[in-house]
């Protein structure tokens, strides 16, 4: 009994190493213009939820096009991370508004 009790827990202890870790979400908040962090980093697989609490519409525009979320006024989008690297973006309509996001493997 005791080796395959052994086995179990190996087996347990294997599956618990090779199980991804969760993807995580990041929130960035749009109020007065300003968006908050202005700085936030992420990794590939985590999601960014941007929040306009704001009474005008916002997007987040990657500068390199790799995103361009709408986010009419008072609700939220989301962007699923896709590749590493260091994204800077704006809104479209409020071009003031900047931010960057770093992205890890």
């Amino acid at each position: 009994m005791s080796g395959r009790l052994s086995a179990i827990t190996m087996a347990l202890v294997f599956a618990a190493m090779v199980v991804p870790a969760r993807a995580a979400t990041i929130e960035i908040t749009m109020e007065n213009l300003e968006m908050s962090p202005k700085d936030a980093s992420a990794k590939v697989g985590d999601t960014i939820a941007w929040i306009n609490k704001d009474v005008f519409a916002h997007t987040a525009t990657a500068g390199n096009g790799d995103f361009d979320v709408n986010l009419p006024a008072k609700k939220s989008g989301t962007f699923v991370l896709k590749k590493a690297g260091t994204v800077e973006y704006y809104c479209r309509y409020h071009p003031n508004m900047k931010a960057t996001l770093k992205i890890e493997p």
